[in-house]
């Protein structure tokens, strides 16, 4: 009989080869409409009647069983086995992947583009990039191109990016219209750089009209921009030229780049910029690896660093990290304010 220690390994091993399905349970779950057909029903739904709702054929109910199983198993689905017939109800986790949701946190656009087979396929070819010299990452490994020139190309691509842009944006939203008061006292005017359909920018204006807001992206994505009086889109590259503003606003911009191409981007903030006495500092909204609230592990920061690697030549930073690079880009200091779970915001002033 194997000792304590190797039957626990042997469990670790397994959850963790076999860990892969926990994510293609849920994108099924997302395909099938799952927790939309919960929502809908306006109360928890027995097996036979989210068969039903969901049109699967007969033979896949004894299936759809165990997908259920599983999606309980990690809290996207409550099972309640209270009565003769197990009944099944949305969580807080799901209620965070409803397509149809109204509301500030959907993350159901950000979910599906991480499951696009476009972005799953880098992920494959992680063990080939490693044994190579070449500076291409994995994505540009596994499609020739990198991930912003396929968005260029692709309209459908840009499309599903911008929408998980667009939804991950709640993850910042809520805080900025509470704390903005301070964040924008003395603010003027303010530069999305890569804010692609403007989501943040905005919200910014609606709530803070004082402030005049720009969206500064690639040519390609003004397309998907819907024309607002309170939010102006300028087309450009932030590596080339950034519009003067107090305020220049960076969210998930610097974790796609190398400390290089961030030192680059950052300098091109601090030419933008109003001096530190007329209220002038570059907002970055960004993840400070080991900095999270004392609910979150490191563990979704060191996973979403890991898709960084494969999508991006950027990555996740920690404070150390983020000093080096402000200090290199010209920059006096800095303040981290924590967010929701491991995300923050960083006030870095010229």
């Amino acid at each position: 009989m194997k000792n304590n220690n190797e039957v626990q390994a042997i469990a670790e091993l397994w959850k963790l080869i076999f860990g892969f399905h926990k994510s293609m349970s849920l994108k099924c779950a997302l395909d099938l409409g799952i927790a939309d057909a919960i929502c809908n029903h306006g109360q928890p739904m027995t097996l036979s009647q989210l068969h039903s709702v969901l049109s699967l054929p007969p033979s896949r109910k004894p299936h759809l069983f165990r997908l259920m199983r599983i999606l309980s198993q990690f809290g996207f689905i409550f099972e309640n086995n209270a009565s003769s017939e197990v009944v099944y109800d949305l969580t807080p986790l799901s209620r965070l992947l409803t397509s149809t949701k109204v509301g500030s946190l959907n993350l159901f656009p950000f979910a599906s583009f991480h499951f696009d087979d476009v972005m799953l396929k880098s992920s494959l070819c992680m063990g080939d990039w490693f044994m190579q010299e070449e500076k291409k990452m994995p994505f540009e490994l596994a499609h020739g191109v990198s991930l912003w020139e396929m968005a260029g190309q692709d309209s459908k691509l840009s499309k599903i990016f911008n929408d998980a842009m667009v939804s991950s944006s709640c993850l910042f939203t809520d805080f900025i219209i509470k704390n903005g008061g301070n964040i924008f006292k003395g603010t003027e005017s303010l530069v999305d750089v890569g804010g692609g359909v403007g989501a943040i920018s905005k919200v910014i204006a609606e709530n803070f009209p004082h402030v005049k807001c720009t969206v500064l992206d690639l040519p390609h994505v003004e397309g998907d921009f819907s024309n607002d009086r309170n939010v102006k889109f300028v087309p450009g590259d932030m590596f080339n030229y950034i519009p003067p503003a107090d305020v220049v606003l960076l969210k998930w911009i610097l974790h796609c780049w190398s400390d290089e191409n961030c030192i680059k981007i950052l300098r091109r903030c601090k030419q933008a910029i109003s001096s530190r006495e007329a209220g002038g500092k570059v907002l970055i909204l960004e993840a400070v690896v080991g900095s999270t609230s004392s609910m979150i592990s490191k563990e979704p920061q060191l996973l979403f660093d890991l898709m960084m690697m494969n999508a991006t030549e950027g990555v996740e930073r920690d404070e150390q990290q983020w000093s080096k690079l402000f200090t290199e880009s010209g920059f006096s200091s800095y303040n981290i304010i924590h967010t929701i779970g491991f995300m923050s915001i960083i006030e870095v002033y010229p």
